[in-house]
């Protein structure tokens, strides 16, 4: 059984947040809320505060699975590879409650005063975690469950590491450009902006890992 440890305090207090938030919040709401936003972060759909709930609770619920998942993936992995890295995995479920956290926050807030642009606030928070995310991605052992999970990545541990290698200096400097660019510029030219640093720095690590299996495929055959 694993010990609760300082990590998984750190995570608690982070995933209570937003429930007192919420809670404290809640009363003063109005009857008739935002409860969807378009991808411009203007509001497409109002709904009773009651609806509005629905979003944090999921939020929520995820973010605890998530946290506890990633705990618990050594006893799972049948590699048994986690287990020398699972202080990484670990990590990486705090830095996932903290940015469930943060969008919960940033929710309810924006739906308690009407107009607030809220796609200011959650993209750059993607973006800050797809940094943190990058900046951890070098210590992730080989595994099935998490990290660039290609053919060749998980037949190699050379090629696993290089590409993670790659991948975490992409994830990094891409995060913080999506969080940058999101602040500084209109919704519209910073969502396709967004989807356009997404979609680059999901392809290069796959097909880094793909040309480092061809390139030492060729060396070990000559």
């Amino acid at each position: 059984m694993k010990k609760f440890t300082l990590l998984d305090g750190a995570a608690l207090v982070v995933w209570l947040l937003p429930v007192v938030y919420i809670w404290i919040l809640f009363p003063s709401l109005p009857q008739t809320v935002p409860v969807h936003y378009g991808i411009n972060g203007t509001v497409d759909r109002y709904g009773s505060k009651n609806e509005f709930l629905i979003g944090p609770i999921i939020l929520t619920g995820v973010s605890a699975l998530v946290y506890l998942l990633l705990k618990f993936l050594p006893a799972i992995d049948p590699k048994k590879q986690i287990r020398y890295g699972e202080g990484t995995f670990q990590k990486l479920g705090l830095g996932l409650v903290v940015f469930m956290a943060a969008l919960n926050i940033g929710i309810a807030y924006a739906t308690a005063h009407h107009g607030f642009p809220i796609e200011k606030l959650l993209f750059p928070v993607i973006g800050l975690l797809f940094a943190f995310i990058g900046n951890m991605m070098n210590s992730i052992k080989p595994n099935y469950f998490a990290g660039i999970r290609t053919p060749w990545t998980l037949e190699s541990e050379d090629n696993w590491r290089a590409t993670h290698r790659l991948a975490g200096k992409i994830w990094f400097v891409g995060g913080l450009l999506i969080t940058m660019v999101m602040l500084i510029l209109p919704a519209t030219i910073a969502t396709i902006l967004f989807t356009s640093f997404v979609v680059i720095m999901a392809l290069i690590p796959v097909i880094y890992s793909f040309v480092y299996f061809k390139k030492h495929q060729v060396n070990q055959n000559s």
